[in-house]
């Protein structure tokens, strides 16, 4: 479906970015894509988020839309194809609070773990488990948070299943597993594995080398 002068500014390694990849596929909208240089953001990134400077940011017919979740929503609104979000008023609120719990819990708790010395991460990797495990109680038994199909809250935490891989492999410790929390092993997978999901993910080795340089940047060369 053509996406009426639709264009996305963001970054290839950024989970937010890739969470409205995910949108814009999962809804059939065509779009163009800007790759932002974090380091010399182009003079059209700074015009179109001026309050924080940062990606993503969508361009719909000349005007911007901010911050990921926002613009999740603003797609599944403008286009009414393949909703993401349920009809329900009530299944809708339950999809907007796990989304702003991934954002306020699990988030800070990827963030706090790969800058911490080696010391410190037992504590924080359990901190981010716990947050994992009342994740995992939103499933409630289900395949999908949205129940039978991908739906706004498996779009907002679906990078966690690899950002979880990817930290345990540098780091060396348990964030997700089968045995504690087998549902959202389950989850991560169906999810993950699905075909526009995987079609948009990158590389793992590109990735995981990403994450571990910038591990590199955030914790002293002697941990």
């Amino acid at each position: 479906m053509a996406g009426d002068g639709v264009k996305l500014l963001g970054y290839w390694a950024s989970p937010f970015s890739l969470r409205v990849k995910w949108a814009l596929k999962l809804k059939g909208i065509e779009y163009k894509y800007q790759e932002e240089d974090l380091k010399n953001k182009s003079p059209l990134l700074l015009r179109s988020n001026p309050v924080h400077n940062q990606i993503p940011v969508l361009l719909h017919n000349g005007k911007s839309i901010v911050e990921s979740l926002v613009i999740i929503e603003y797609i599944d609104d403008v286009w009414k194809q393949n909703p993401l979000l349920p009809q329900n008023p009530y299944e809708r609120a339950k999809a907007r609070f796990w989304a702003k719990f991934v954002d306020e819990k699990c988030v800070p708790a990827f963030r706090c773990i790969l800058s911490k010395v080696r010391k410190e991460l037992e504590k924080n990797a359990n901190e981010a488990r716990e947050h994992l495990k009342t994740l995992e109680s939103g499933l409630d038994g289900k395949s999908y948070f949205g129940d039978t199909k991908i739906g706004f809250a498996d779009v907002a935490a679906a990078w966690i299943g690899c950002w979880a891989g990817i930290e345990q492999e540098i780091l060396e410790i348990k964030l997700i597993d089968e045995e504690t929390m087998p549902f959202l092993v389950a989850w991560s997978y169906n999810v993950l594995e699905h075909p526009i999901m995987k079609e948009c993910m990158p590389p793992h080795d590109k990735l995981f080398k990403h994450t571990k340089d910038l591990r590199k940047i955030l914790v002293p060369a002697n941990d």
